[in-house]
């Protein structure tokens, strides 16, 4: 066991940078590759008849030849991986480490020296720690088929080839529209070339990287890519504010592979296919070896070091003991005798053994420990990242707060959003699920037997409401509206608080208009409540019965934090462990999300002010910023690799498809029971419980193992040179 002491991080980031000296600093790198960022972000801003041009396309698509003849040139719409290495190969490279191949030599000396049971010895322990290591590393490439098995899809597509009910048409000099020129066809993903033009509707998967041509009410789940909740709305023509953002995610007329439409309708032609798309370069970050962290540099730099004592000893105690004796013959045997004493043999045992006995102490705690290097890397790490959506949250959309238009909670605005909400037949989004989770709302109206539903006025992406007529026993019709604040405000002529109702007047207005930005800046998705009522002969109703509402206040929605994380942050502190925050979401949500869990904001620094700073500039920011928003997946990367980079040992927590090279490229990757399979599989540990309190086990288990670790190498050392001396 390991003393008070030994669990100091200071002794032990001391170590690991005493053997860093003896490793070259990770190269450079920037995000997303610079080609495939660039490329999208000028198609984004350029028209579409440029963007038609640029292509060598048209509205109609593509004919069925030239599609045939672009599959050549591109290849296939899949996502590229490496071909798996036979087993043989990923073998003798789990073999080529320092420290294996100066023991496989030593043993060699020993058994020409006729010391057979030594060379016996130290070559098991060589084939052991090879062959754990080797069923570690033989699943590395298991990622990136997890990011293929999302392209198995079929999309429908635009064929400008002339059909055959045209040709008829054109024989007989009868009048033809030009939709008539192209034909539609449902073709796999993977057939798919820059220049198609496909057609998009609610539940399709964005077959590749797409630009739009055209969409209505078109809405789009980004959160693989970026982790945020909430779908984005789409438009083909790019707002003006826009015309200056860098982040690809950010462009509101483009979609990419691996999301999906939420709602609406579009069309989009094809600009970039398989490995060139924004998930294709995230595959290509994922797949092949894992970075090696600063355990695997520590082993290899005591290997190093140990293999130069050699170098320089066994020639010293040769000439030595020639020049002395006489025998050059016994003193070259003896100075190779010096040599094997010099290593210890028993360190590949040691370490797996003692990061085994941590993996089983983590696996009690309901924690699986898929790489044991791990277990070290979780005692050593200094700063963690971690991701918020999932992580830090509970990724599940609640309704926090119904308040009125002064701001105090009223459960009338609750139960008219409720009754809004149980009544509709269109497609319930995630507000309206967090609405019907309230339960004890439902049987205290006693919906079905005081409620009777009359009539629905649907949501439409220009209103940016909907409506439910409701008859209440009998006595009146109620329309009960809700949307967007600003939308309901505008059919609202009064506001009912408690039992008063007044008229909205610029005071009243601008109330509103204050609570709305606040609840905002606390991070809430805010939807305003209103109501109307009407008399019973009234049987149909339309968009035109949308005025003179009541306005009655606003449901506010968050994503919350998981109930153990303000615990496990602080519990991080005081093993000193600094946490930053890396999210695709925004600014103001996750400074609300850190005031929830206790933790305080130094600075915030955004994607596109990392993409205009060197790596250098990076490095001295990224020392003071608590909060890094709105990254792209590669800009998390490129974080984590800049105070890598500083010497620090960093741990990231992530559970998207936008964390997976993020977490391939931490010292340590952490991630939990609901994260996607790729995350999964890019992650060295795995927490199976919601709890966040076994990441300060983590660390003080890998406390524990390195201390127990270092006392051998002192031990087996000191011994051994004393041995050597005498």
């Amino acid at each position: 066991m390991a003393n008070d002491n030994s669990l100091n991080p200071g002794g032990l980031q001391q170590f690991v940078r005493w053997v860093l000296h003896l490793k070259k600093q990770p190269k450079e790198t920037k995000g997303l590759p610079a080609k495939v960022s660039e490329t999208l972000v000028a198609i984004a801003q350029d028209d579409v008849e440029t963007v038609l041009l640029s292509l060598h396309s048209s509205q109609l698509g593509l004919s069925t030849p030239e599609s045939q003849q672009r599959i050549k040139q591109y290849g296939l719409n899949e996502i590229a991986s490496e071909k798996p290495l036979p087993w043989y190969i990923q073998l003798l490279k789990t073999f080529a480490n320092p420290l294996s191949i100066l023991l496989s030599v030593l043993a060699l000396i020993s058994l020409v020296t006729g010391d057979a049971r030594a060379a016996a010895i130290i070559f098991a322990m060589v084939v052991f720690g090879v062959l754990l290591r080797f069923s570690q590393e033989f699943r590395s490439s298991l990622a990136a088929a997890k990011l293929r098995e999302m392209v198995t899809n079929t999309a429908t597509v635009s064929r400008s080839d002339q059909s055959q009910s045209l040709q008829i048409l054109q024989e007989n000099g009868l009048p033809h529209h030009p939709r008539d020129q192209a034909q539609q066809q449902e073709i796999p993903f993977k057939f798919l070339v820059p220049g198609d033009v496909v057609h998009l509707c609610a539940g399709d998967m964005i077959p590749a990287d797409v630009r739009l041509l055209s969409a209505k009410d078109l809405f789009v789940s980004q959160g693989t890519l970026t982790g945020e909740s909430l779908p984005i709305e789409k438009h083909a023509v790019l707002p003006d504010g826009e015309a200056t953002v860098k982040n690809p995610l950010e462009l509101t007329n483009l979609c990419f592979m691996g999301t999906t439409i939420v709602s609406g309708t579009g069309m989009a032609i094809i600009v970039e296919t398989g490995g060139n798309t924004y998930l294709g370069s995230i595959a290509k970050a994922v797949v092949g070896q894992k970075a090696m962290t600063s355990f695997d540099k520590g082993v290899n730099g005591v290997s190093f070091l140990l293999l130069r004592f050699m170098l320089v000893m066994a020639p010293v105690v040769f000439l030595i003991n020639g020049l002395f004796k006489g025998t050059w013959g016994a003193a070259f045997f003896f100075a190779l005798s010096v040599a094997v004493g010099l290593a210890p043999e028993m360190l590949p045992v040691i370490v797996t053994a003692n990061l085994a006995k941590g993996a089983l102490a983590m696996s009690d705690k309901k924690v699986i420990v898929k790489n044991l290097d791990a277990i070290q890397n979780f005692g050593a790490m200094d700063i963690l990242c971690t991701d918020k959506t999932g992580t830090l949250t509970q990724d599940k959309i609640v309704l926090k707060r119904h308040l009125d238009v002064y701001g105090k909670e009223n459960d009338a605005v609750l139960e008219f959003a409720y009754l809004n909400s149980f009544y509709q037949t269109g497609l319930k989004n995630l507000l309206d699920v967090a609405v019907l989770e309230h339960i004890d709302v439902h049987q205290a109206l006693k919906a079905e037997e005081n409620y009777r539903k009359i009539d629905e006025i649907p949501f439409d992406f220009e209103r940016r409401r909907m409506s439910v007529v409701v008859e209440e026993q009998k006595h009146h019709h109620e329309l009960i509206c809700k949307g967007a604040v600003e939308e309901i405000l505008q059919v609202s002529t009064q506001v009912k608080a408690g039992d008063q109702i007044r008229l909205i007047d610029a005071a009243i207005s601008e109330q509103v208009t204050q609570l709305k930005q606040e609840l905002n800046e606390d991070g809430f998705r805010v939807v305003a409540v209103a109501y109307k009522e009407l008399p019973l002969d009234q049987l149909n109703y339309s968009v035109s019965d949308e005025q003179d509402l009541i306005l009655m206040g606003f449901i506010a929605f968050l994503d919350p934090p998981k109930d153990s994380a303000a615990a496990a942050l602080k519990a991080l502190d005081r093993h000193g462990v600094q946490v930053k925050i890396l999210t695709g979401d925004n600014e103001i949500i996750s400074r609300k999300i850190c005031k929830d869990v206790g933790l305080y904001v130094h600075h915030i620094l955004l994607g596109n002010e990392i993409e205009t700073l060197s790596d250098e500039e990076l490095i001295a920011l990224a020392e003071t910023t608590t909060v890094f928003a709105k990254l792209s997946p590669m800009q998390k990367t490129r974080v984590i690799e800049v105070l890598r980079r500083k010497g620090h040992i960093v741990g990231f927590m992530g559970d998207g498809i936008n964390d997976a090279a993020a977490l391939r490229t931490a010292d340590i990757g952490i991630s939990v029971d609901t994260a996607v399979d790729i995350a999964k599989e890019s992650a060295d540990v795995i927490l199976l419980e919601k709890s966040l309190l076994v990441l300060e086990q983590g660390v003080i288990e890998g406390r524990k193992t390195f201390a127990n670790i270092m006392k051998y190498i002192k031990m087996g050392t000191s011994s051994n040179f004393g041995n050597m001396f005498s």
